[in-house]
């Protein structure tokens, strides 16, 4: 290095540190100005404040003083005049003198003023009390005294102390202010000059800093600017020279012109995050359920206000049924989802009907693309479509708008519409395509909601077209039910229950579940409770119904039995008669009933549970009960004690619980059953739910005769006449006839072709009923007897007598039954 160079460095260096020196003794003068003006500055707020304070007393010493000028006056005028006009304000004034005195002694500004004002307040209480008011006194009952001179001159010489005091306490307030106003004067002064000296001092070390950051910063560092946009542009040849200088201006553009681009990378980087995270949340928020509506809420739930102001979904009438998408603008849209950031829009409500499936200008529509108005006041052609609408939501403040159709497979099946308003950016162009991102999201799950709700419409539709619409009457007992189909994805489920009228007042009892849901399991419950219908009407036993019934399952023709959930099904048969009161059951895997006695306690019925049906080789047994009559059959299915979230012992117990507490406080039956299905189902069920009450009725000895027949062709007239006498009894002689044929046939053949024991009951309640059994399992058959034949009529007489007949079997015989209507 040169000796120049070194000489020159070594100059820099020198300057610096002069430069330095200069600029810490430019900014000690500068604090210490500072400092002063700060102190003055402060004093004088200090004075000011003081000032304000003596103020405030001299004023609040001028009031106190004038109060008690008005108690003076007015107390002079009424004892001069006599006059009650004068009391009010006098009266007015003694009140407001103590709390203004006592404020007075408060706000004084020193402990001398503060004694002297509470001399003031103490005097100003004594003229009252011991002057003026009693003066008063004496001027209402008209005591002279009142205005003589000696009463007269004890006022003026109080009055005299008191004005002495408030003189001596203004002037020292004055003198106070005055004081203050000097001091305030001098510390204005400083202030000015501290003022002066320190913007001096700024003034000189900015200029001083200023050079030293020009001559050592600046100039070196704009080279290093122009080297940094050379390598910018691509010049990877440029070099920092070693003795450069003034880099840092240009440098700091060349930064600045980087630090720009950079910012609008990021902001497009995050623009795009956003859009991404919309969809995204869209994605994940939208189609939680297969349910169409709650699916548009989702939409309109993610899109405000992150994508728009407002948002509304409409779907076509025919979709929200469950049915295929129609052409645009054969069906209405009802709008079933909106949402915004305000509640005051004049977009149409949730439920309104929209008169056009796709309400987009044909102009601006091509096929299911989106209709996008970026600006709604310059637009005269969306204006034209909705001559109607058009002027509230511009009035409203909506200023863009993006309507997209939601479609699937080509078919309309909605809308979705988008706006924003007043102060929101419009809508662009690159935003359209997000909302049909969103709206193409939506579709797919309205569609499978749609395709969710016909699947389980139709197996609703099958399953209670196969189910009882309303329950037979009959004698035996009174019913109340409840059945309620699942509300799970899975769809319904193959509950059923029955109740099936039988010969003698009996009745029977069904409940039944098939494992599985959807269609085939609906399918599968019609097809069972078909054949517990048929093998019913045979009149078998419980455990041979379900053996049948068992026997059916396994041999019912198809693969896929397993599929359909038959080899998954459970029941349980009851058969009530209300004669005897007892009560026979059989179980194929099915829950076991509850019986609430009238007295209201509850049990549950011991009895052996069969397999299910379907899985054969086991037997059944039947479980027989004595009920007494008001007692309440609890069948049900195990969709109302089990669940995931339920154990099956502690819905058993809860269940219990319920019926115990139902049959006291409930007026009906049904509503009994109401209150059960409420309490036990707080949530919406995870399976199909049945419950079956039957309260058991008991048909007395009055209703019901019965005699033993011996086998002998000659007893047929005794008990022709028995059935005579009895109907007599019954006052139902227009019957005599027909049922004495009808038993003379029945009583024949089962003296001819049975064994004994022969019995003949009559059953009188909805209807009259014969029966006539014997100890002969041989099952009687109608035939048509030829013209010569001297036999064979007797069943097709009591077939057309009556309005049904027919046979049940028991172990001891079997019974031959008929049935008439009781006369009007």
């Amino acid at each position: 290095m040169t000796a120049g160079g070194r000489r020159g460095r070594a100059g820099r260096r020198s300057l610096v540190a002069l430069t330095a020196l200069a600029g810490v003794l430019l900014t000690v003068v500068v604090g210490v100005a500072f400092g002063v003006l700060f102190w003055s500055v402060g004093n004088m707020r200090q004075a000011n404040l003081a000032e304000r304070h003596s103020v405030a007393a001299e004023n609040q010493a001028r009031l106190v003083d004038n109060l008690i000028l008005d108690v003076e006056t007015y107390q002079r005028g009424f004892v001069i005049t006599r006059q009650a006009q004068f009391l009010r304000p006098w009266k007015v004034a003694q009140g407001h003198f103590p709390p203004q005195a006592q404020e007075l002694v408060r706000i004084s500004t020193s402990p001398a003023q503060r004694t002297l004002a509470q001399e003031i307040a103490r005097g100003g209480v004594s003229y009252i009390r011991d002057y003026s008011i009693p003066v008063v006194t004496m001027a209402q009952r008209g005591d002279p005294r009142a205005s003589s001179v000696a009463v007269t001159l004890d006022g003026k010489r109080r009055i005299d102390a008191l004005r002495g005091l408030f003189d001596r306490y203004t002037t020292a307030e004055g003198a106070t202010v005055e004081a203050r106003e000097a001091t305030t004067d001098s510390d204005a002064q400083r202030a000015g000059i501290a003022a002066a000296v320190g913007i001096g001092a700024s003034v000189l070390l900015i200029a001083a800093y200023s050079g030293y950051v020009t001559r050592v910063i600046v100039w070196p560092v704009r080279r290093a600017a122009h080297l940094a946009s050379r390598l910018a542009e691509g010049d990877l040849t440029a070099r920092m020279p070693r003795t450069g200088a003034r880099e840092i201006g240009q440098l700091e553009t060349a930064f600045n012109t980087m630090a720009g681009s950079l910012e609008n990378s990021l902001e497009q980087a995050r623009e795009a995050h956003r859009r991404l995270r919309l969809l995204y949340d869209a994605g994940m928020a939208v189609g939680t359920t297969l349910n169409m509506a709650q699916t548009a809420r989702e939409l309109v739930g993610v899109s405000v206000p992150r994508f728009a102001d407002f948002a509304t979904v409409d779907l076509a009438v025919s979709v929200l049924q469950g049915e295929e998408p129609t052409p645009a603008g054969s069906t209405p849209l009802q709008r079933v989802a909106r949402e915004g950031v305000r509640d005051d829009d004049p977009l149409d409500p949730v439920g309104a009907l929209i008169p056009s499936a796709l309400p987009l200008p044909p102009a601006r529509r091509s096929g299911a693309t989106a209709l996008f108005v970026a600006d709604l006041r310059a637009s005269t052609a969306w204006q034209a479509a909705h001559p109607e609408d058009a002027a509230g939501l511009l009035d409203y403040g909506m200023n863009s708008l993006i309507i997209v159709p939601l479609t699937e497979q080509g078919m309309v099946m909605g809308t979705v519409a988008f706006w924003r308003f007043r102060e929101s950016k419009p809508f662009e162009k690159e935003d359209v395509a997000d909302a049909e991102e969103l709206a193409l999201k939506a579709a797919v799950a309205i569609d499978n909601a749609r395709r969710y709700t016909r699947e389980r419409e139709t197996a609703l539709t099958l399953q209670r077209s196969l189910l009882p619409q309303h329950l037979p009457e009959q004698p035996a007992v009174e019913i109340a039910y409840r059945y309620l189909p699942t509300t799970t994805r899975a769809g319904v489920g193959g509950d059923w229950l029955d109740v099936i009228p039988l010969s003698g007042t009996r009745v029977a009892l069904v409940v039944g579940d098939i494992v599985g849901h959807g269609v085939h399991a609906s399918a599968a419950m019609g097809r069972l409770r078909t054949a517990v219908r048929t093998l019913a009407d045979v009149d078998l036993p419980p455990d041979e119904l379900l053996t049948q019934l068992d026997d059916l399952v396994m041999h019912l023709p198809g693969a896929d039995e397993a599929a359909t959930g038959e080899l998954g099904a459970t029941c349980l048969y009851a058969v009530y008669d209300p004669v005897s009161r007892r009560c026979s059951l059989a179980s194929a895997g099915h829950p076991q009933p509850f019986v609430l006695a009238p007295d209201g306690g509850v049990t549950a019925v011991t009895g052996h549970a069969g397999p299910p049906l379907g899985v054969g080789g086991l037997p059944f047994e039947t479980t027989e009960l004595e009920l007494a009559p008001g007692s309440t059959l609890a069948l049900y299915s195990d969709g109302l004690v089990h669940s995931r979230e339920l154990d099956l012992d502690h819905g058993l117990d809860r269940l219990r619980h319920m019926l115990a507490s139902t049959a006291q406080s409930a007026d009906s039956l049904d509503a009994a059953c109401g209150a059960v299905m409420d309490a036990l189902l707080t949530t919406p069920p995870s399976d199909d739910v049945t419950l079956l009450l039957a309260r058991t009725r008991a048909l007395s000895s009055e209703q019901v005769v019965a005699w033993d027949i011996p086998a002998d062709p000659e007893c047929v007239a005794r008990a022709r006449i028995l059935t005579t006498e009895q109907l007599e009894v019954w006052r139902l002689e227009e019957s005599s006839f027909v049922t004495e044929l009808v038993v003379s046939e029945l009583v024949t053949n089962a003296i001819r072709y049975g064994r004994p024991p022969i019995q003949l009951r009559l059953i009188r309640d909805t209807s009259l009923i014969c029966e006539v059994s014997d100890g002969s399992n041989t099952a009687p058959h109608m035939r048509r007897a030829r013209g010569f034949d001297e036999g064979g009529r007797g069943l097709l007489l009591v077939a057309q007598l009556t309005q049904r007949w027919g046979t049940r079997h028991s172990t001891a015989g079997k019974t031959i039954w008929c049935e008439q209507a009781l006369p009007t």
